[in-house]
């Protein structure tokens, strides 16, 4: 096995056995593509560990037959989906249909977007689960974040200032004691939340990345958007983040929601993954551009007509709560 595929298999053992707890007499199934090297090699790091696991080739079956698979399923069993995109098995949302089965959720997506071998180390390296270093880390970030009244992001030349404090932060740390759903999206490492007045966020930030209408991560050179009460006013970005703020505010708001601080330390400024899907867990800041946040219910917004969550990333220097720096 080279070195490569070697972390791949450590990972997702670790994935299985340390984050979804997964005891070996409860069954496995695996179902996975192999359209891209990605793909084929995260399928391999999964047989090596999950042996004794159903595997199924979405390519090479009906959709009837996955679905005949997951029937024989019982609560607690675990389900790992291999996707160089996603798979469609139905009007549904196939992972939410499997929590609604009580059932463990591993998944991976968009893998053909990794299209280097530099890309393909990256998204390995951040499927590294370390419950020592996630868990304790994004408890005490938890903890600060709720209690904080005024939350300052400052970069180089710019401040963004929260007032009014935010809304009770949520997990993606890999533990999933007490929750309802086992499982989720993988890679992870990310706290979240959103200012609880949405309108009380004022000042300047400097973005390095954004998710383009491709939905693909691009890099720049830093440059400044202005914000006032929640809403995009200006930026002196390049015209492809125009692009992205004209489709937004041709259906709704372009407004700032998300509060993302991601802690996986495989991805960074340095070390960017075209996926965006992926790369929201790089250790750094993130925010959301316009309306749409499936996990905040807030007044005055319809769930059903709100359309866009375009993550954009932050060249911070530092997050200042009620005046003291944050550790991350």
């Amino acid at each position: 096995m080279d070195p490569l595929a070697e972390r791949a298999a450590r990972h997702a053992s670790d994935i299985v056995a340390l984050a979804l707890k997964h005891e070996p007499a409860r069954k496995a199934l695996v179902v996975f593509d192999l359209r891209c090297p990605l793909s084929r090699l995260v399928t391999d790091a999964y047989r090596a560990a999950l042996p004794d696991a159903r595997y199924i080739d979405y390519d090479a079956a009906t959709k009837e037959e996955v679905m005949a698979a997951i029937d024989l399923l019982n609560p607690k069993d675990l389900v790992v989906m291999i996707q160089s995109m996603t798979f469609r098995l139905d009007d549904f949302r196939i992972r939410i249909e499997l929590f609604k089965r009580g059932l463990a959720v591993v998944e991976h997506m968009h893998l053909e977007r990794a299209t280097d071998d530099r890309q393909i180390a990256i998204y390995v390296d951040a499927m590294a689960y370390d419950p020592e270093y996630y868990r304790p880390l994004g408890r005490a970030l938890k903890a600060k974040i709720d209690a904080a009244e005024t939350v300052k992001v400052v970069c180089d030349g710019a401040t963004l200032t929260y007032e009014g404090g935010m809304e009770p932060t949520k997990l993606n740390i890999g533990d999933y004691d007490g929750m309802t759903n086992v499982g989720g999206t993988f890679p992870i490492g990310e706290v979240f939340s959103e200012p609880r007045d949405l309108a009380r966020v004022n000042g300047e930030v400097k973005l390095f990345a954004f998710a383009g209408v491709d939905h693909l991560v691009q890099l720049h050179e830093p440059f400044t958007v202005r914000i006032e009460k929640g809403l995009v006013v200006s930026h002196e970005g390049p015209p492809s983040f125009q692009e992205v703020l004209d489709q937004i505010a041709a259906d709704e708001q372009v407004m700032v929601r998300e509060f993302g601080i991601g802690l996986n330390p495989a991805m960074g400024k340095d070390r960017v993954l075209k996926d965006i899907t992926a790369f929201e867990r790089q250790k750094g800041l993130h925010l959301s551009l316009g309306e749409k946040h499936g996990v905040y219910k807030k007044p005055g917004f319809n769930p059903k007509k709100t359309h866009f969550h375009i993550d954009v990333f932050v060249d911070v220097e530092r997050i200042e709560l009620d005046g003291e720096a944050l550790v991350y």
